[in-house]
């Protein structure tokens, strides 16, 4: 089995890092909810006579939304985590999340190793 040793500044969020990455959740959680104001409105606008085409659109639209659902409450409760001084901890073995997952996905809930064994039992 290979272990690597991680450096703990590697994984330690700085409060310049925490205030960076609370400014891109906050600006996720902005573009999410416009995103399904936006997917809301051209659902309403549409017709009632609906042909092949709309149908088409409106399923992608219908999909669309529950994906920018999901990472609106992915995002929201990132922010939560941050308030409640739990952010950057995995969910599941509660170390520490590499500094470099968070600054590429800063909604993540789990460490790499742990992404993969969460991934691998759905």
């Amino acid at each position: 089995m290979n272990h690597q040793i991680i450096d703990d500044r590697a994984t330690a969020l700085s409060p310049e890092d925490v205030a960076v990455l609370r400014q891109d959740l906050r600006e996720q959680l902005l573009f999410r909810r416009e995103q399904l104001q936006q997917l809301s409105d051209a659902a309403s606008r549409a017709d009632a006579f609906l042909d092949h085409r709309t149908a088409a659109q409106m399923e992608v639209r219908v999909k669309l939304a529950a994906s920018a659902g999901m990472v609106l409450a992915d995002v929201e409760a990132a922010l939560a985590r941050m308030d409640q001084g739990h952010y950057g901890i995995c969910h599941l073995c509660r170390r520490p999340m590499a500094r470099e997952q968070l600054m590429i996905v800063p909604q993540a809930r789990y460490c790499g190793r742990c992404q993969h064994v969460w991934e691998a039992r759905r």
